[in-house]
């Protein structure tokens, strides 16, 4: 399979929509959450989402696997990364849609050779999206607006802006804005952090709170696409279709002049 034309990635934008709006259908409506296993929450949102996008995606290309958070045969998962295969996280940031701050997310990405190489990150309720391909650059675009072309940016010398997690910030961070010269510290929910360096919004993301790999396929096509990176704590950059399927530390930079170990 060759890299995924722009006639696929609209038809996946518009399934992530899809599948937003069935995340709105139960948004700030008090709908009951469950624990996972890992503690994490899940509602009626995510298993409406999850249901629409899995039954959807084998119509667009038949016979590529489907693994997305709520999938019922992850624990034993073993990944055939010479085959594509897509990674799907039906409502990335769930304690945010609880919450009603409006910055959860819908993920879909389709990985080759265990890269993302095209990648749609949807914001149902504040109606934006992100949108990607490795060859054909990445996108935004905000309610019925044309979509626009997104960049990284250089990083500045003085008041870097270090984007973190609402709920997920681990000690590395403190010790990145302490090593730097009047930082700027922004806050934001779910993949929209990968999102902002994207944009040119951000020039950092640091986590060093593990991630489970649905997590970063989508927004990860979208940093690279825009001319940013996204790698583990070694500088490698992230791979997918690992064992559990899971992430350990990972920082996202739109400055791939960076010098970003020597701030760790």
């Amino acid at each position: 399979m060759t890299t995924p034309n722009h006639h696929l990635l609209e038809k996946l934008c518009r399934l992530a929509e899809q599948a937003g709006l069935e995340t709105l259908r139960f948004y700030r409506t008090g709908t009951a959450a469950t624990l996972k296993e890992d503690k994490s929450p899940l509602t009626d949102a995510d298993r409406a989402s999850h249901t629409l996008i899995v039954n959807a995606l084998p119509q667009l290309l038949p016979g590529v696997r489907v693994i997305s958070e709520e999938s019922d045969d992850l624990a034993d998962a073993v990944i055939d990364t010479t085959q594509p295969f897509w990674l799907v996280d039906p409502l990335d940031g769930t304690k945010e849609f609880l919450k009603g701050t409006g910055e959860f997310t819908v993920n879909i990405a389709l990985l080759e050779n265990g890269r993302p190489v095209l990648g749609v990150v949807h914001a149902p309720a504040i109606r934006l999206t992100y949108f990607a391909t490795l060859e054909g650059g990445a996108f935004r675009q905000s309610g019925d607006a044309p979509a626009t072309a997104i960049r990284t940016q250089p990083a500045p010398a003085n008041a870097m802006r270090v984007v973190a997690s609402k709920d997920h910030a681990g000690p590395l961070v403190q010790k990145l804005l302490s090593s730097l010269t009047n930082p700027e510290l922004k806050s934001m929910g779910s993949s929209l952090k990968f999102c902002m360096v994207a944009a040119g919004e951000a020039d950092v993301y640091l986590r060093d709170v593990p991630t489970m790999e649905w997590d970063t396929a989508a927004a990860q096509c979208v940093v690279e696409a825009a001319g940013g990176s996204l790698c583990t704590l070694d500088g490698e950059p992230l791979r997918y279709g690992k064992p559990g399927l899971k992430n350990g530390g990972i920082i996202t930079v739109g400055d791939p002049k960076l010098n970003w170990k020597a701030l760790l």
